[in-house]
C-alpha cells in the first residue's frame, strides 16, 4: 500500500467514525433533553404514525429485533407516552398506540439525524446522490463479513 493509499484509508476510517460520533451525540441531546433513546423515539413515531400496531409489526418497521421493540415499548408505557389496548378485530391480540403526552413530546422533539439529513441530501444533484450511494453500499460490503437488514434510521441499536 502507498503512502497516499494510507492517508486516503486513514482519512475514511476518521470520517466513519465522526459518522458514528455524530449519530451518538444525538442519541445524548435526545436522552438528556427529552428523556428519549434514539431507538424509543423511532418506536414512538412508528407508532404514532402506524397506530393501531401490534409489536411485531413496529419491530419490522424500525429493524429492530421483536424483544428490543417489546421492552422499549414497555418503557415508553410507564412513561405515560403509549397505550396498550387489546385489537378490536382480534381479541387475542394487542394494538398499541400513542397518548396525547405521547403526540406532545413528537411535537417537542428535534428532528431525527436521518430528517436533517435527507433534507441535505434531496437537495443534491440527482449524480452526486448516486456516486454517494453507490461508495457507502461499497464501504459497508468491505465492512461486513455478514448482510445486516436495516431501516433507514440513524440509531445505535444498543440503547434501549
Amino acid at each position: 500500500m502507498t503512502a497516499a493509499n494510507d492517508e486516503q484509508c486513514r482519512n475514511l476510517l476518521i470520517s466513519l467514525r465522526k459518522i458514528i460520533q455524530a449519530i451518538d451525540q444525538h442519541s445524548i441531546v435526545l436522552k438528556k433533553n427529552f428523556g428519549l433513546t434514539g431507538p424509543q423515539l423511532v418506536t414512538l413515531q412508528a407508532v404514532s404514525f402506524y397506530a393501531p400496531i401490534s409489536v411485531t409489526q413496529v419491530s419490522k418497521i424500525v429493524s429492530l429485533s421483536q424483544a428490543s421493540v417489546t421492552d422499549i415499548t414497555q418503557r415508553l408505557e410507564k412513561k405515560g407516552y403509549l397505550s396498550r389496548n387489546r385489537s378490536t378485530n382480534d381479541k387475542r391480540k394487542t394494538d398499541i398506540v400513542p397518548t396525547q403526552k405521547g403526540i406532545a413530546m413528537l411535537d417537542a422533539v428535534p428532528p431525527l439525524l436521518q430528517e436533517r439529513f435527507t433534507m441535505r441530501f434531496s437537495k443534491l444533484e440527482r449524480w452526486e446522490q448516486l456516486m454517494i450511494e453507490s461508495a457507502f453500499e461499497r464501504v459497508v460490503s468491505m465492512m461486513s463479513a455478514q448482510d445486516f437488514d436495516a431501516a433507514p434510521i440513524m440509531i445505535t441499536g444498543e440503547e434501549k
